[in-house]
């Protein structure tokens, strides 16, 4: 039974053991360079100041008053005021109908934003470089098909554009051609690592990731073929050990065998544990599916439509100096309106027009929507679930934890009152599973660089088990070739 099991784990070694190796070293750059993409806080900072329309544009609006809306926001584009929406969400629909295509609407016109003209993505472009800080004018803009950096973006705002500057950074944005809205931005820094750490790792080339159920699958099934060959390696590494005279175990091979074997047994666990969570994090069955995130975001926030929105923003005094994006933010299925600035400050207004902070009373009227609360907490700190890794999170927030069959945790903007973040109880296995094995994402580790030295040496070990194995399967293919083809002469 091994020599069969033996042969299969070397074989597949040869090239999913490769793959595995260039997941091991592209983990290196994952660890301090991400994909590229334009953080929420990076868009708002390239904002233009807001200028208000008055109630006479906001009544021509080619929009019907009684749109539900999942969110809608008005910002500065190409020097006129723009409304950006997107309808309601059906959280029974299935996952990939609930991408709802965000609608752009002209306010100096009324209507529905269609193809911008180049002069107009031109001056978006201008606008926004001066504010984020880019140093030099935008180059070549022109429309663009899917490319590496927007695959997760291109579909839902195509037509795209992309603007190219003439800055030492090579900066470049992406121009959503359906609502005028920057959606993505890249760096030469970013791009290159990019090309080493997150596409290599997450399998992510252009080609292949257009079609995301070909795609899906060649995750799915390569992982899953590494979990099997780790698993091989561990049953023969176990069988393979010998019993020395002197009554010690240890491993019959030397030089690069011995080290495989070696740390094969030692990091074989660990190995399995990066593979698996890898594959967990594209729920290949289903078993981690959570709805969380979309059924209690519009409990919270209760239907409103675009007459609610319209008669708030009519409502409404002066804005705080500085905003630049005025934001829905309902809450109860009551509107409120949250101006924010350029520095990601935030101010809520109510219905009438005034300022109203939010309130831990009002929070739980509208909580009482769903399942009963269990507790509601103010956190200054973060917790297992709600934490600072990679990105920012923020503190203050509101915790609310519910009394339904999931435990389902809520994590609420303390100054708009939005969602932030839902777990139910298939988000917090997710969270385990995935974040927790695969990015060793524990309470204990998250200090730094603890974190960092703990991750570099066990990675660093993993890549030895991989590499050595991937390297002897290669050798042994070409011995096995050579002597192949003398048996031929």
């Amino acid at each position: 039974m091994l020599r069969p099991v033996l042969f299969l784990h070397r074989w597949l070694g040869v090239v999913i053991g490769a793959v595995m190796t260039l997941w091991c070293l592209s983990g290196f750059v994952m660890m301090y360079v991400d994909y590229p993409r334009l953080m929420p806080a990076e868009q708002v900072r390239g904002l233009a100041p807001l200028h208000l329309p008055g109630a006479d544009a906001l009544a021509h609006v080619d929009l019907p008053a009684g749109t539900p809306l999942s969110s809608a926001k008005l910002e500065m584009m190409a020097g006129r005021p723009v409304l950006r929406v997107v309808p309601m969400i059906d959280p029974t629909r299935p996952i990939a109908q609930m991408r709802m295509t965000p609608g752009g609407y002209d306010l100096s016109s009324g209507k529905a934003i269609a193809t911008l003209p180049m002069a107009d993505i031109r001056a978006i472009a201008t606008s926004f470089g001066r504010r984020f800080g880019i140093a030099g004018p935008p180059g070549s803009v022109a429309p663009t098909e899917m490319d590496q950096w927007t695959v997760q973006e291109f579909r839902r705002n195509q037509p795209l554009y992309r603007v190219d500057y003439d800055d030492p950074s090579a900066t470049t944005i992406y121009v959503a051609g359906n609502s005028g809205e920057v959606v993505q931005q890249t760096t030469r820094f970013e791009r290159f690592w990019g090309w080493l750490g997150a596409v290599p790792h997450w399998l992510y080339p252009t080609i292949l990731r257009q079609n995301g159920e070909a795609w899906n699958q060649v995750v799915i099934w390569t992982s899953l073929i590494g979990c099997f060959l780790t698993v091989t390696g561990l049953w023969v590494g176990i069988a393979r050990l010998r019993r020395r005279r002197d009554g010690s175990i240890g491993s019959p091979y030397r030089g690069l065998w011995w080290w495989h074997h070696m740390f094969g047994l030692f990091f074989g666990l660990l190995t399995l544990t990066w593979v698996a969570s890898g594959l967990f994090s594209m729920n290949p069955w289903g078993f981690l599916d959570s709805m969380a995130g979309f059924a209690e975001r519009q409990r919270l926030a209760g239907t409103v439509t675009w007459g609610d929105m319209r008669g708030a923003i009519s409502r409404l005094g002066a804005m705080p100096a500085g905003t630049v994006r005025l934001e829905s933010a309902p809450l109860g299925g009551r509107m409120f309106l949250v101006a924010i600035g350029q520095d990601g400050r935030m101010v809520r207004f109510g219905a009438g027009g005034r300022p109203e902070p939010l309130r831990a009373e009002a929070l739980k009227v509208a909580l009482r929507n769903g399942p009963p609360v269990a507790s509601l907490d103010r956190l200054s700190d973060e917790d297992a679930y709600y934490y600072t890794h990679k990105f920012p999170t923020k503190l203050p927030v509101w915790r609310a934890i519910l009394s339904d069959a999931e435990a389902t945790r809520l994590y609420i903007d303390p100054d708009s009152g939005k969602l932030i973040r839902a777990f139910d109880r298939n988000g917090r296995r997710f969270r385990w599973l995935q974040d927790g094995l695969h990015s060793l994402d524990f309470p204990i580790l998250r200090s730094r660089p603890l974190w960092d030295v703990v991750v570099l040496l066990l990675l660093a070990a993993v890549t030895l088990v991989c590499g050595t194995g991937t390297w002897m399967g290669v050798r042994k293919l070409g011995r096995d070739w050579r002597r192949m083809r003398r048996r031929r002469r």
